[in-house]
């Protein structure tokens, strides 16, 4: 479980590949040194908002096995070496919730479709899938490669976010361009919702 505060950008290092088919696993290792301060085999690490359990680390790199299943539904199939990462470890019971209850099981991919340059912010359009839309609501939150994000406005097929500077300064939001590829996570809460709701009518 995740919070959507980043902690830090990190730097993808070496993608190799994992499996015997090519594209069916790679093993991702990233430099973030914040992140594998403390980082032992089997923990937790949200890499551009996807939950990755960290099979090696050491120095300030760890290294993570990424199945078809992930690289297909979220971005990280993209990634090239030397690519930055929003890097976050999994969070403590004990910690404050900053953003929201993020899972790092990416829903769908998106893309950026503008950016608008403000004094002190910058408000950014992002695509949203069909089959994402009922979840995202105005006010609502969203995880946008792994940032937790409030929804400024939601207008059919997109969405937008405000980001203030420490969000353009440290995470990859900042430098994102137009088509850029996002990876997004709906609010688990909504889809829970959507679930008792559908059941109770079914036996209504």
């Amino acid at each position: 479980m995740f919070t959507g505060i980043v902690e830090e950008l990190g730097e993808v290092t070496a993608i190799e590949q994992a499996g015997d088919v090519a594209g069916d696993a790679v093993r991702l290792t990233v430099r973030g040194p914040i992140v594998t301060a403390d980082a032992e085999h089997g923990d937790s690490i949200a890499v551009n908002g996807v939950c990755l359990t960290v099979t090696a680390a050491s120095g300030d790199s760890f290294s993570a096995d990424v199945m078809k299943e992930t690289l297909d539904r979220s971005g990280l199939g993209a990634l090239t070496a030397g690519s930055p990462v929003n890097l976050e470890r999994a969070a403590k019971v004990s910690d404050r919730l900053g953003g929201h209850i993020v899972q790092g099981h990416v829903d769908a991919k998106a893309e950026v479709v503008e950016r608008i340059s403000g004094s002190r912010w910058e408000t950014v359009r992002f695509s949203l899938p069909a089959d994402l839309a009922r979840y995202v609501v105005e006010k609502g939150s969203i995880t946008v490669d792994g940032v937790s994000l409030t929804v400024a406005s939601v207008d059919g097929d997109s969405f937008t976010v405000s980001l203030i500077p420490t969000t353009l300064d440290l995470t990859t939001l900042g430098t994102k361009g137009i088509g850029a590829p996002v990876n997004l996570e709906a609010d688990v809460i909504a889809k829970y919702v959507e679930r008792l709701v559908t059941h109770a009518q079914a036996g209504a």
